[in-house]
């Protein structure tokens, strides 16, 4: 992986671990993911006026990736009921690029190296001990069943994107008519869960989410679709969940979440996976 892509998609793992922060601060988790959802229209619509159209080829993967999305953000949603963003957080987003490794090699036939497959162990290994390793929760499945659930969308709907993006004739285009769908179909779930309400209520209390949180959340994922097109879709899902690290500080100084040693061994783990893949040639 060359040096640019591997730290500009270090900046994007910054940049998601705050969104993801500041859905679990506020009190109303469906308001706050509506926002980030929604929050992605306006720059959305800005960028498909300054970006090449995406081919007819890359529509279909955009259409079913905005269909997985769905999976994602309900799931996400229902994940931080259960459980805190040091518990929730590692575990789906570590969960994530295993589905998209084991994928990408048993039926894409995507061939990597060794050490990289050990790499990308490493780092999802590390993500999910921070989240799984707490002996007071490990009785609470439905912690484990919904952060297991958001990570398998993650794995699917990167995959997804990877590959459309490598066909459309513009990563940006398609990331914005991406969040688009997205956010249009995340309507209809909110319509039939009788969930109208949360329309009024994101621009009334989630006002600063829909527009920084949203506005950043595009930004990232446009960076990490971008990384899809450069490098192989599992090494860039991985490194993309390094972010870990930066949520655990959210966690502990912004909400109050507690860190164990055993958190700090798994960051080792991590750096040692982040390493590996920055500096192992594919």
């Amino acid at each position: 992986m060359s040096s640019d892509v591997f730290l500009i998609i270090l900046l994007a793992s910054i940049m998601h671990a705050i969104w993801n922060g500041m859905v679990k601060k506020h009190p109303d988790k469906i308001v706050a993911v509506s926002a980030i959802v929604f929050g992605h229209v306006p720059i959305s619509i800005v960028f498909i006026f300054f970006s090449p159209v995406i081919s007819l080829e890359a529509i279909p993967y955009l259409v079913a990736s905005a269909l997985i999305h769905q999976g994602y953000n309900w799931y996400l949603l229902s994940s931080y009921k259960f459980g805190e963003l040091t518990k929730v957080y590692p575990i789906a987003r570590g969960f994530g690029p295993l589905v998209a490794t084991i994928i990408s090699i048993s039926i894409l036939g995507l061939v990597l190296n060794k050490f990289l497959l050990l790499s990308i162990f490493c780092i999802c290994l590390g993500i999910m001990l921070i989240g799984y390793y707490d002996k007071a929760k490990l009785n609470n499945k439905k912690i484990l069943k919904y952060s297991l659930f958001t990570g398998f969308f993650i794995g699917i709907y990167s995959l997804l994107d990877g590959y459309g993006a490598r066909i459309s004739s513009s990563s940006l285009n398609y990331t914005s008519w991406l969040f688009i769908a997205v956010a249009f179909f995340f309507a209809l779930v909110l319509k039939l869960k009788k969930k109208d309400i949360v329309f009024k209520k994101v621009f009334n209390e989630g006002k600063y989410i829909f527009w920084i949180g949203g506005t950043l959340s595009y930004v990232i994922y446009a960076i990490v679709i971008w990384g899809f097109t450069k490098a192989p879709i599992p090494l860039v899902g991985a490194l993309r969940e390094t972010s870990i690290f930066f949520s655990l500080v959210i966690g502990y100084f912004f909400l109050k979440e507690k860190i164990s040693p055993t958190k700090f061994i798994s960051i080792i783990i991590i750096a040692i996976g982040a390493i590996g893949l920055k500096i192992i040639d594919f």
